[in-house]
């Protein structure tokens, strides 16, 4: 009996780990992201990217310019000649100007704060979702991993268009691939490294003393090795005459 519920619970289990993925991209298995937090010079060309395509309507609420600077390496000076464009000092919020409500009125719902969305959605999700935007039969913008995304594709002039390419599957049309209709100002290569330098910094947004904490857990194992070791030693010294 035990042997068939823990063959179950197996069963389960790698049921879940095999949909997972395929259900958070909207029905097609997720891109690898590959992000690495230590890798400063994207989330600096992140930073820049986010800037100059997300940041008029999505705020970074969580995150202060100067610690932008500060976490960067960039200097409080650069932040501000680059990535500030409104008049607001260093060490305020990364907000935008917009009202939430006239947001919502002129796009259906208001726009996001992106200071957790890699948290709650996950690096590999946000790069499946800027790398799978095509322009439907009705020449609006729609995306594989969001479909009916009430955001258009921000990013096309750099991808350019994309169309979808359609097959039959149990007797329903189906998107089985997307193809490059127009080319971008940057070929496919380029596109992919943006959308990676831009998932990047929001997952270095998402928690920016990750690395620091790692880093810290690093020493705090080291410590308790080391205490280990140490204790043992006294332990033995305790009972070597009891033995």
């Amino acid at each position: 009996m035990k042997k068939k519920y823990f063959s179950a619970l197996f069963s389960l289990a790698l049921l879940l780990a095999v949909s997972l993925p395929v259900f958070a991209a909207g029905g097609g298995a997720l891109e690898k992201a590959n992000v690495n937090i230590r890798d400063t010079p994207a989330i600096q060309r992140g930073a820049q990217l986010f800037v100059n395509y997300c940041f008029s309507c999505h705020s970074a609420s969580y995150m202060r310019y100067n610690r932008l600077a500060e976490d960067l390496g960039l200097g409080e000076e650069l932040v501000m000649e680059n990535l500030v464009f409104a008049d607001v000092k260093i060490g305020e919020t990364m907000d935008i100007a917009m009202p939430q409500d006239s947001a919502a009125a002129w796009f259906g719902k208001a726009p996001p704060d992106l200071s957790l969305i890699a948290r709650s959605r996950g690096a590999d999700w946000l790069y499946t979702y800027l790398l799978t935007f095509y322009q439907d039969e009705s020449g609006g913008w729609n995306n594989l991993a969001l479909p009916n995304a009430a955001m258009p594709h921000v990013l096309w002039q750099l991808q350019g268009i994309q169309k979808p390419i359609y097959t039959t599957h149990d007797g329903h049309e189906v998107i089985d691939h997307l193809t490059l209709a127009k080319p971008g100002l940057q070929s496919p290569e380029e596109f992919e490294e943006t959308a990676h330098d831009l998932v990047t910094f929001l997952e270095y947004l998402g928690e920016p003393a990750k690395l620091k904490r790692k880093n810290t857990g690093v020493w705090v194992l080291l410590f308790l090795a080391l205490f280990a070791l140490i204790a043992y030693a006294l332990k033995a010294e305790y009972w070597r005459d009891v033995h």
